[in-house]
């Protein structure tokens, strides 16, 4: 067997397991039973998903607590509206999380569900699902707020990585009955895309699984593609993987699954 898909099975089974979800930010969305909740509940814990993760789980917790942990209904009855200035994450701010709240509002008024949106856009169809889905929800925010705004979802779809969207579809899609919820029938787990941030980059290049030097989309299709070669069915698993690897300080460069 291939060294490496040998190396990237054994720390998929190792990380893939419910010790991980502790300390990550899909605990939010798998604290909620109605879809529409989990649905909010992963895009919001996504889209503030970048830097320390003790940070984004505190944020994430503090960010519920503003909706009295009934994201759903605080969309719906425009609860958002009253949100005082004031940083959420990073350098996402109150005045970010209403622009996205206010098109999210759009989205479950139209189509009942953002699964039914993805399924009326064909997003299970696409290629690349992540960002025709990212393209669906950006126009229907600029038409809830009538301009744009770049923080909660990137707006530049011909390079971005959609790190975020593509973690949040991971959690939707993924149905192993481990982590990921697999609430979500609309795209098949073989389409999803792996989400690339810049640790999952670096260890994917030293494990010689990606040649390009940027962290951007093309990246994004060419380790996915490489991982699709040893799970063809679900490559995505391997964010486990790849995560794990970096974290635990393997030599990646010569790697000794055996040992």
């Amino acid at each position: 067997m291939d060294d490496i898909k040998l190396l990237l099975d054994q720390e998929a089974q190792r990380i893939n397991s419910v010790e991980f979800i502790k300390d990550d930010p899909v605990q939010f969305p798998r604290q909620f039973d109605n879809l529409r909740d989990i649905e909010i509940a992963a895009l919001l814990s996504s889209s503030i998903a970048w830097g320390n993760r003790k940070m984004i789980v505190g944020n994430c917790r503090k960010m519920f607590s503003l909706m009295d942990w009934q994201p759903y209904n605080y969309v719906m009855d425009k609860g958002y509206e009253d949100l005082p200035d004031c940083n959420i994450h990073r350098t996402i701010f109150a005045a970010n999380l209403k622009h996205y709240l206010r098109g999210l509002r759009l989205v479950y008024e139209r189509y009942g569900t953002l699964a039914d949106m993805a399924l009326a856009r064909g997003v299970g169809e696409a290629d690349q699902p992540a960002w025709m889905l990212a393209q669906a929800l950006n126009g229907i925010l600029y038409e809830a707020n009538d301009c744009e705004d770049n923080r909660c979802l990137p707006l530049n779809l011909g390079t971005t990585a959609l790190k975020r969207l593509n973690m949040a579809l991971r959690w939707l899609v993924r149905d192993d009955g481990i982590v990921d919820l697999g609430v979500w029938d609309v795209i098949k787990p073989s389409r999803l895309y792996i989400p690339l941030d810049v640790h999952v980059g670096n260890v994917s290049r030293e494990l010689g699984l990606l040649n390009r030097r940027s962290n951007d989309r093309k990246a994004v299709l060419e380790l996915t593609d490489k991982l699709r070669r040893y799970n063809s069915a679900d490559p995505v698993l391997y964010d486990y993987a790849l995560f794990g690897i970096g974290v635990h300080h393997h030599n990646v460069s010569h790697p000794c699954p055996s040992v």
